[in-house]
């Protein structure tokens, strides 16, 4: 035999010995995905532990995972979530000024992008946020142009 073959071969008996060592085992044949009885003592001792929010910085990580698929409701929700963690953190304004203008509401748009600007740790930053100053002057001119009777104040559904 060749050297391929003389692994093949070993490879095979290595493998019907120890599946003779699982089957015939002798405590037994050996169950695979065997269902376990349920406890319900187990279960009433185990406290239920109230919903813990993730770390700003997480949900808004997550929050651009269903950005980036169009997915505005559920971004909308992880950006309001990291705020509710975390007020001051600014990541959060900046992205959700970002879902309220593909949404469509561009007077929220503006003000999450205003918050964001304010929320920035020092002034330097605030000026370096060149894409933001050119989307709070793009969202400026679109709520001008609507007037007053704009209807892009109402909550998203």
């Amino acid at each position: 035999m060749r050297g391929g073959a003389k692994i093949a071969a070993m490879r095979w008996i290595i493998g019907i010995a120890l599946l003779s060592a699982l089957v015939f085992n002798p405590a037994g044949p050996v169950h695979c995905a065997q269902k376990q009885p349920a406890d319900p003592a187990a279960n009433k001792s185990e406290p239920v532990r109230p919903y813990v929010s993730p770390a700003a910085s997480k949900s808004v990580e997550i929050g651009d995972f269903y950005l980036r698929r169009k997915k505005y409701k559920a971004a909308l929700s992880r950006f309001q979530e990291a705020l509710n963690t975390d007020p001051h953190f600014a990541p959060a304004y900046r992205e959700l000024g970002k879902v309220y203008e593909r949404m469509g509401f561009w007077q929220k748009s503006l003000d999450a992008y205003r918050k964001y600007l304010d929320e920035l740790p020092s002034a330097k930053d605030a000026r370096e946020a060149k894409s933001i100053h050119k989307a709070i002057a793009r969202l400026q001119k679109e709520i001008y142009a609507e007037g007053p009777t704009s209807s892009n104040h109402a909550l998203p559904r």
